[in-house]
């Protein structure tokens, strides 16, 4: 073999190795680069799930605000006579306490008898005018003490009454729409005392 064919022979050699070298670095590359796009990979992922975390909350968030504001402007319709209400409420007492006055005058007279009849006209149409705003009066006689509804302005003893019920009405109660505008002030059955016992038993 000539020098010549050996010097080819060791060229050829040489290029083969550095074939196989580079062709390694770029298999080595390739697998570092495909690794770091994987770790990319996995952080793009976790963005993107903190993302929607955060679109998940916002979203909860918004219909707790939508629902609170729906239920402050429903109360707001519902109570916004509530004032109104509490300046009315005297007529329908006076125009109560001038019925009652004239309880058992009609011997008096016919004059008397009409004033009545007009007055309790008036009343039932000033209440009916009031129900149709969801305004109900609270007329407790007879019914158990509530202190949700009612204003406890005395007890006294009523062997016709259960205990803690309600005896007599001085003032009547109103609600509007079902919340108590005003307490209805009441007379309550005080519970009879326990009995004594015979110390000589």
């Amino acid at each position: 073999m000539s020098t010549e064919e050996k010097r080819n022979e060791q060229v050829a050699e040489e290029l083969n190795e550095a074939t196989e070298a580079a062709a390694e670095e770029a298999l080595e590359q390739d697998a570092v680069e495909e690794e770091g796009a994987g770790s990319e990979l996995e952080a793009l992922k976790a963005q993107v799930k903190d993302a929607q975390d955060q679109v998940l909350r916002a979203q909860a968030e918004m219909q707790n605000v939508r629902r609170r504001a729906e239920i402050d402007v429903e109360k707001a319709h519902k109570f916004a006579l509530e004032k109104f209400v509490k300046e009315l409420l005297p007529v329908a007492d006076s125009l109560e306490k001038a019925v009652e006055s004239t309880e058992g005058t009609e011997k008096a007279g016919e004059v008397v008898a009409s004033i009545r009849e007009g007055m309790e006209m008036t009343l039932n149409l000033f209440l009916n005018s009031l129900g149709k705003f969801n305004v109900e009066q609270v007329n407790p006689v007879g019914e158990p003490f509530d202190p949700q509804q009612h204003e406890a302005m005395s007890m006294v003893p009523a062997a016709d009454a259960e205990p803690n019920s309600v005896v007599a009405v001085v003032q009547k109660g109103y609600l509007l729409n079902g919340r108590v505008v005003r307490p209805a002030m009441v007379v309550v059955a005080k519970a009879d005392s326990a009995p004594k016992i015979d110390e000589q038993a």
